[in-house]
């Protein structure tokens, strides 16, 4: 598996590089906004850790921009320890944040769960191809069709979309939707998984204000519309 890492401390870079490396990964490192794009783009990783501020183009910039054409997995590595600056974080398309400093190990554990997320959901639909209204999801291939067109979703995206459309009219709390789409690892991020919902929407929805695919079941979770 390839990383590219993108953060302008040189002694992150290394110990990242060289923990990630002995763990069997394959490290690439830019140390700044515009290097990590062009490394982005020129490699094909298969995830991207983005520090949060960057000189040049920010990391949240590196995010957005990378969500415009790719659903590579994202880590957003921050200082910024308050809820509403990691929630702008997933909003721009990141799959995950961990806040500095923080364990290598629990990096580690992350970048597996991601990757795991990103390689394939579990085969428990008796057809790789699920149609729901103007939605065709491809289990196996991982990719969504609206209208023949296809929507790029992030891993999280596509897990939770995949297990709401499963079994439509089934509600499902914040907490089962973490546990199964994200982890059991992001359970104290409860209310991540809004946001997650929000970005899905945008993406799938007419009119995200009145979606008629992932309905918001007030008090209780989130379910995907009976009769489609």
């Amino acid at each position: 598996m390839k990383i590219i890492l993108v953060d302008d401390e040189p002694e992150i870079l290394t110990l990242v590089r060289d923990y990630l490396s002995r763990e069997g990964y394959s490290v690439l490192t830019a140390i700044n906004g515009l290097e990590g794009m062009e490394l982005i783009e020129g490699e094909k990783p298969d995830l991207v850790l983005l520090d949060w501020m960057l000189p040049g183009i920010s990391g949240l910039e590196m995010c957005k921009r990378l969500r415009e054409t790719s659903t590579i997995p994202i880590i957003m590595l921050t200082a910024k320890s308050e809820e509403i600056d990691r929630v702008l974080g997933l909003e721009f398309g990141a799959d995950d944040y961990i806040v500095k400093p923080f364990s290598l190990r629990e990096l580690a554990a992350r970048i597996k769960t991601v990757l795991r997320r990103s390689s394939g959901v579990s085969q428990e639909s008796t057809s790789s191809v699920i149609i729901r209204g103007e939605i065709s999801l491809d289990v196996s291939s991982h990719k969504v069709l609206k209208r023949g067109q296809e929507v790029l979703l992030t891993p999280t995206e596509f897990n939770i979309l995949h297990l709401l459309a499963t079994r439509p009219g089934t509600v499902y709390s914040r907490l089962q939707l973490l546990r199964q789409a994200m982890g059991e690892e992001y359970l104290y991020y409860e209310r991540s998984i809004d946001t997650h919902v929000s970005n899905l929407r945008k993406k799938i929805e007419d009119n995200p204000s009145e979606p008629k695919y992932v309905e918001t079941v007030f008090g209780v979770g989130y379910r995907f519309g009976e009769g489609l």
